[in-house]
């Protein structure tokens, strides 16, 4: 994978120019991503895996666990899809050792959504939302469009941390103008 330089991860309150109203309403929606898909998409909702296995995470990745800069990790990639078309860009990361033993098997989920699970166990505690325009050259090739709009947070549960990043991609801005009493 290319290293581009790692983006600045800005909290609400540390966002400027702030992007229009809609495009915060979704960048900081603390609620389940899926479900506000499955919403937008009248339950069309698919997930596409893309990528899953161990490899050595992000340096920015490494910062928001708390690891050492290289540490391995169990790295997702997936589409998240409404009505057949890529609408989200997902990348979902974790320690190796945080996983060992925590009973997590982010491996098993195939084309489940990891974000359903996060929102249905209590346990999980998520942290603040970062946005940031995701580089790129982080983002399969079929997707490369420049200044994308993504955002991440950390969820916890006891030692175990998930950092989930989100990109949208412009097909979703155009199901949310198409249909904008599903939003």
């Amino acid at each position: 994978m290319p290293h581009s330089k790692a983006p600045f991860w800005l909290t609400q309150n540390r966002l400027a120019p702030l992007p229009d109203s809609s495009t915060l309403d979704w960048l900081f929606d603390e609620g389940s991503l899926t479900r506000r898909l499955i919403r937008l998409s009248n339950d069309r909702f698919s997930v596409t895996p893309l990528f899953e296995g161990w490899q050595a995470l992000r340096d920015d990745e490494c910062a928001a666990l708390d690891l050492a800069d290289g540490s391995e990790g169990w790295v997702r990639e997936v589409y998240l899809r409404g009505a057949g078309q890529a609408w989200v860009f997902a990348r979902s990361v974790a320690a190796r050792s945080a996983l060992q033993g925590d009973g997590l098997h982010m491996d098993e989920l195939g084309s489940r959504s990891l974000g359903e699970l996060l929102f249905c166990d209590q346990a999980f505690q998520r942290q603040a939302i970062e946005v940031c325009h995701y580089p790129q050259e982080w983002l399969p090739l079929e997707s490369r469009a420049p200044e994308l709009w993504g955002r991440r947070s950390r969820f916890n549960r006891g030692a175990l941390s998930v950092l989930v990043a989100e990109i949208f991609l412009p097909t979703l801005w155009l199901a949310t103008r198409a249909h904008p009493e599903n939003c």
